[in-house]
């Protein structure tokens, strides 16, 4: 299993905002927590100003804390190696979670 799909998979088992009920809530969830525990892996402190920053801080903290104890190989990566891998998870999960979510309710106007 590639380190991508490891990552992936253990978001999968792990990690409900990104079943969101709404497209645009996934989304957000995705591309708001993701570079947030890559900034927590690398030693970085992601910017906490606003109630959904603090949100995905959250969760972004908590996540990259269980990732270095399940995921022992992301102590050898570099960060620029870590930032690839990361991006890759992100594309994946947005794949999954929203472009092609059997989920009809995701993308329904006023819901």
């Amino acid at each position: 299993m590639s380190q991508t799909d490891d990552m992936v998979t253990f978001i999968q088992e792990h990690c409900l905002w990104q079943f969101h009920s709404r497209a645009w809530d996934r989304e957000s969830n995705i591309n708001g927590i993701l570079p947030m525990a890559f900034q927590i892996l690398t030693g970085e402190t992601p910017k906490q100003e606003t109630p959904d920053e603090r949100c995905y801080f959250a969760n972004a903290n908590r996540l990259a804390a269980e990732m270095k104890d399940d995921l022992p190989w992301l102590e050898g990566l570099r960060k620029e190696e870590l930032a690839d891998v990361i991006d890759r998870v992100k594309d994946k999960i947005e794949d999954i979670a929203v472009k092609h979510s059997l989920n009809g309710e995701l993308n329904q106007p006023g819901y």
